[in-house]
């Protein structure tokens, strides 16, 4: 096991707008928080407005400790907020406001010797859908050590033509069986087996580590040419916010801090993940003690 893996998560900060009152998310912002409960030295390049919800994210997000010096402020465009949705079974739908801060993440000397200086730099499709903010990205590719790319789709926030390119870019990418259907259909790709589809995908963007969420049913990971699967674990579902973002920090703390086996890493992450959707939000404590005995269950 590493004793320091450091990452760097890029993207949005918002608040989720629930029926019963609002709570801080926001996938890369979900993840970050989520690594460094794991133990990973973790930053965040992102961007707030200058308005009183920008004061309400920095104090909220000071109780995480989490270091805000890659944070940016906006003279002009408002703090990220979006509309949360929740169905008779948990799951989330979602109306995200723009233009926010967030889609004007400028490209800095400080965020690009931040991510030089770091060992893997993760990264969402939803902070490429202004111009601003995916021009910065793309430089900031240029210079990460690891990318990791969690396709994370929103609809109509984002182009097939951006998600494929950042898709060739990326060393790991992260998607749901819902994503990858539709990216297997962008790519003409005709066979309706996933494993088929996570092979061709990894074949047109040479990405060598593609794992694919099934919700209920588990996780499919594609590592060097080989597929590993998991059922997952049974939990009664609260809400399935930051599930996702809470899965993919167990896998990328089993497989890159950890230095554990495809399986096992596998195993990690969907107990983590089923954890989270059986609790209210995205950023609920949750011990490694519980997820190992989720996983002993």
């Amino acid at each position: 096991m590493k004793d320091m893996l450091s990452a760097i998560s890029y993207g949005e900060i918002l608040w989720d707008v629930f029926p019963d009152g609002k709570a801080l998310g926001g996938a890369p912002l979900n993840l970050c928080l989520r690594l460094k409960s794991l133990g990973l030295t973790v930053k965040m390049i992102s961007r707030l407005g200058s308005d009183a919800l920008a004061k309400d994210t920095q104090a909220a997000i000071e109780k995480f400790d989490l270091d805000q010096s890659l944070i940016q402020e906006d003279d002009s465009l408002e703090t990220g907020q979006v509309m949360v949705r929740l169905d008779s079974s948990g799951s989330a739908s979602y109306t995200i406001k723009e233009p926010v801060a967030w889609d004007a993440i400028a490209l800095t000397e400080n965020n690009l010797k931040a991510v030089k200086q770091t060992d893997l730099f993760i990264f969402g499709s939803l902070a490429a859908r202004g111009g601003t903010s995916r021009n910065t990205l793309k430089e900031l590719l240029t210079e990460a050590n690891y990318s990791i790319f969690d396709v994370n789709l929103r609809a109509p926030h984002y182009k097939m033509e951006h998600l494929i390119q950042f898709m060739k870019q990326a060393d790991m990418v992260k998607m749901n069986d819902e994503e990858l259907e539709e990216i297997a259909q962008y790519l003409d790709i005709k066979s309706q087996n996933v494993s088929d589809q996570i092979e061709a995908i990894s074949k047109h963007t040479e990405t060598k580590l593609i794992c694919v969420t099934c919700g209920g049913d588990g996780a499919i990971l594609y590592q060097n040419g080989k597929i590993y699967k998991h059922p997952g674990y049974k939990i009664e579902v609260v809400d399935t916010v930051g599930a996702g973002d809470s899965f993919l920090a167990g896998l990328i703390y089993q497989l890159f801090m950890v230095e554990n086996k495809p399986e096992e890493s596998l195993a990690f992450a969907c107990a983590l993940g089923s954890l989270v959707a059986g609790e209210k939000g995205a950023n609920a404590k949750i011990s490694k003690e519980k997820i190992l005995e989720k996983m002993a269950e």
